[in-house]
């Protein structure tokens, strides 16, 4: 199974970003969790610059509190400071404000070194689709202003917004790269629903979820959400034993219930990368 997603409104958008990124001062990139590894943009480094960037690792509530700590030790190992967040219940957000202002009081006192007159810091939010930017956006301003959910492609236009006196944000479209080399990092986009469902079959990304959670070293998410003990059945056959057991033989039916048990977190808090075991 190759995984390959690139529609036409990203095109446009990553284009676009390109031009807005010239008038910006602050680059919030915005990473999924759960994978924070796959959810970066390997142009990111290149788009930013010398620009400030601050490194938002989204929803923080689905991951184990100690995996998150292992993050937040290794990005600091790597010299950058995360900041973790629930964008959807506003968790470590005023954090990520209060780094975005830090940042536009640099900017401003290099205009005036320049003999310039202080502006409002502007900001761009940038990330792959569905990773929670449009959320995190709305908790800033603190009121619904862009459209949010959790499917990737809701944000197709690029838009300006003002949060305060002193800050202004731009609103992005997720970009993913063109072409996606690395197709575990691409199966790790499906599973957390990262992606276009377009661009995957939704059994075999069930089989591979079951396949990891097979391999977590803990009791089963599997047997405690659909008692059903996955340990003497492959990732395959558990798949089919499970709409057997619950959903009328409808395999179908099944990966959906399955994947989306686990994007809403109904499974358990579940890494999908570790800073030491990277690999799917």
């Amino acid at each position: 199974m190759t995984i390959q997603w690139y529609p036409g409104h990203i095109a446009k958008a990553e284009r676009e970003l390109k031009e807005q990124l010239k008038r910006v001062d602050v680059v919030l990139e915005v990473r999924d969790a759960r994978i924070p590894l796959a959810t970066h943009h390997p142009q990111t480094s290149q788009w930013v610059g010398s620009k400030t960037r601050v490194l938002v690792i989204n929803r923080m509530d689905m991951i184990p509190l100690g995996v998150r700590k292992e993050w937040a030790s290794w990005f600091e190992q790597q010299g950058e400071t995360p900041y973790f967040t629930n964008a959807q219940q506003g968790q470590g957000v005023r954090e990520v404000a209060q780094a975005v202002q830090a940042a536009g009081v640099q900017v401003n006192q290099r205009r005036r070194d320049r003999g310039m007159q202080p502006r409002p810091v502007r900001a761009v939010v940038i990330g792959l689709p569905n990773v929670g930017k449009s959320a995190l956006i709305n908790r800033l301003l603190g009121r619904r202003v862009v459209e949010s959910a959790r499917r990737a492609g809701v944000t197709r236009q690029l838009r300006w917004v003002r949060i305060s006196d002193q800050i202004e944000l731009l609103d992005a479209p997720g970009v993913i790269p063109s072409l996606l080399k690395n197709q575990q990092n691409a199966l790790k986009l499906a599973i957390c629903d990262d992606i276009g469902e377009a661009s995957y079959d939704n059994q075999r990304v069930a089989v591979a979820l079951i396949e990891f959670l097979q391999d977590l070293e803990t009791i089963s998410p599997l047997k405690m959400r659909y008692e059903l003990d996955p340990t003497d059945l492959s990732s395959e056959d558990y798949l089919h034993a499970l709409a057997q057991s619950r959903y009328q033989g409808n395999v179908e039916r099944t990966a959906n219930q399955l994947l989306n048990d686990f994007r809403k977190g109904l499974l358990g808090a579940i890494a999908l990368e570790l800073p030491i075991q990277t690999k799917l």
